[in-house]
């Protein structure tokens, strides 16, 4: 066994300075890393959430709208207050398509809501099958006949003109 000299440099035992700083500014980091990912997180359930709500308002003004078979009605719009506290505005445009009891209906909410700066707007087409909605039975009456007359058309029962 060699002897020990005078000036042999002591075993080290544990970390430098330099050594404890990098790791603490790696812990760091991570931990910075880690809360903002879960902040996240926690911001996307909460716009999720709030998505959902308003939905299911603008689901249950489309309804009200699908349910109502007066036309005059539907055309002045109309207008509640949600469970949350929100007002919802609607309204409707009503045209007539080539195709009798048949309409393109445009509708369009407005929801506002007193915690937010700027009400949220949606609109939506639909084409719904409306009897009640006609106005003028002759124009329906005539439409019915355009209709029949394609149809035999197309089955080679009837002639192009």
């Amino acid at each position: 066994m060699p002897a020990a000299t005078p000036f042999a440099l002591p075993a080290r035992r544990g970390f430098t300075l330099l050594e404890v700083l990098v790791a603490l500014v790696v812990f760091a980091m991570a931990a910075v890393v880690l809360g903002s990912s879960y902040l996240n997180v926690l911001n996307t359930y909460e716009v999720a959430a709030r998505g959902m709500v308003v939905n299911e308002d603008f689901a249950f003004a489309r309804d009200l709208v699908l349910r109502e078979p007066n036309r005059e009605k539907l055309e002045q719009g109309g207008e509640f207050e949600t469970v949350g506290g929100r007002r919802a505005r609607w309204s409707v445009e009503i045209e007539a398509t080539t195709i009798p009891n048949v309409f393109q209906v445009a509708f369009a909410c407005e929801l506002a809501d007193p915690t937010r700066p700027e009400p949220e707007r949606r609109t939506q087409r639909f084409t719904v099958l409306r009897p009640t909605w006609v106005v003028d039975t002759a124009e329906r009456d005539k439409l019915k006949e355009e209709v029949k007359r394609r149809i035999l058309e197309l089955q080679g029962k009837l002639k192009q003109p």
